[in-house]
């Protein structure tokens, strides 16, 4: 047998030991490495993108971002798996060197605990006097009679202070009572007061001539179809305020469309008789305003049409055009109104103007013949 060595440059950072064996020709050969390179922990620092001192899960979040990037079967531009490998390569490393860290300090933390441990005074003198002072017995001894000298004052105080807060309470609790005995006997003191008017009303005959005397009371509505239940229960909700939707609704509709009304007419009467062409363009804007609100009006209505129970209370939509001639018509009428309270009142003047020289003529004569008589006395 012979055997063969043969050992490669060390730049390729890998070596290969070849066996033969053979006794007339070669038999085996057989390959394997024995070199393997070894990264720096800062160079795995780098790889992985993660400075220095961090911690596990920052290592592995940064891993699993690039392992991401790279692995071949991520079907990414940037997939290489020299890369891949590198990265997990050093992945692994700084694992294991974080491991080790970790466990170091944990190793001298827990020495440093024992040494705390032995540093603690075994000493008998020290088991005394309840742990407190320092020094000397003595002087220990002295601190700790001061010591129990303040605890026994703070205890005095606060005995005291929880017996003033019993005796508080105590007086706190008695006045309570008395104002509610108070408040008990003068609410007996009305009620007897108001039972005694009754029954002196009652013999004097005051509740003789009630209507309705001797007649069952009137607790349901008249109408057969509503149970009593639902009556009690609509007129409790009535007697605290309470309406329901589609009366709310109905009642918010016909404000809305009076306030239109009158200002539509308001509006037209405020531009009056003749209009010019800006005050026919200003009606126009105006009449436009209008249809809008209209429009939201009849929306409205179409939410009160789906909430009102019957039929017959359903509502129509308004026609704009239909209101603002309307409004024509009222304003023309109020015009009529107007010319005829001026006419009148043109009248009234004119007959007033004829009247007054007529008097002032016979009373300038009444003067001058009472002015002739008093001279012809003299």
């Amino acid at each position: 047998m012979k055997f063969i060595s043969v050992l490669l440059t060390q730049k390729t950072r890998n070596s290969l030991y070849v066996l033969v064996t053979s006794s007339k020709h070669v038999s085996n050969v057989f390959y394997y490495s024995t070199y393997k390179y070894k990264r720096s922990i800062k160079e795995c620092y780098r790889i992985l993108h993660v400075s220095e001192g961090c911690s596990t899960d920052e290592v592995r979040d940064s891993y699993r971002s690039l392992a991401k990037k790279y692995h071949p079967d991520s079907g990414a531009s940037t997939a290489s798996a020299t890369m891949f490998m590198q990265i997990d390569e050093a992945y692994r490393d700084l694992l294991t060197h974080l491991a080790r860290e970790s466990k170091k300090t944990q190793t001298a933390e827990d020495d440093e605990e024992k040494i705390s441990d032995y540093k603690i005074p075994q000493h008998r003198q020290y088991l005394s006097y309840e742990g407190v002072g320092f020094g000397t017995p003595s002087q220990r001894q002295k601190q700790y009679l001061q010591f129990r000298v303040d605890r026994a004052t703070d205890q005095v105080l606060e005995f005291r202070k929880q017996k003033l807060e019993q005796q508080y309470a105590e007086n706190s609790m008695i006045a309570k009572d008395v104002k509610h005995s108070k408040k008990v006997k003068i609410t007996q003191a009305i009620e007897r007061l108001v039972e005694d008017l009754i029954q002196e009303s009652m013999a004097k005959g005051d509740f003789d001539n009630l209507s309705g005397k001797g007649k069952p009371l009137d607790k349901f509505s008249s109408c057969p179809h509503i149970d009593p239940m639902t009556h009690n229960l609509n007129r409790i909700l009535i007697d605290n305020g309470y309406q329901p939707e589609w009366i709310v609704l109905q009642k918010e509709i016909r404000e809305t469309i009076d306030k239109l009304r009158q200002d539509l007419v308001a509006s037209r009467k405020k531009l009056g008789e003749p209009m010019t062409y800006r005050q026919e363009k200003q009606w126009m804007e105006i009449c436009e305003t209008f249809r809008e609100d209209i429009t939201k009006l009849n929306k409205r209505i179409n939410d009160f049409n789906l909430v009102v129970p019957l039929m017959s209370r359903q509502m129509v939509h308004f026609n704009a055009e239909k209101e603002i001639s309307r409004a024509e018509q009222a304003f023309l009428a109020f015009k009529e109104e107007m010319n005829k309270t001026n006419n009148s009142k043109d009248d009234e003047k004119m007959d007033d103007d004829q009247t007054n020289p007529t008097e002032v003529f016979l009373k300038w004569i009444v003067k001058n013949l009472r002015n002739f008589n008093k001279q012809n006395k003299n």
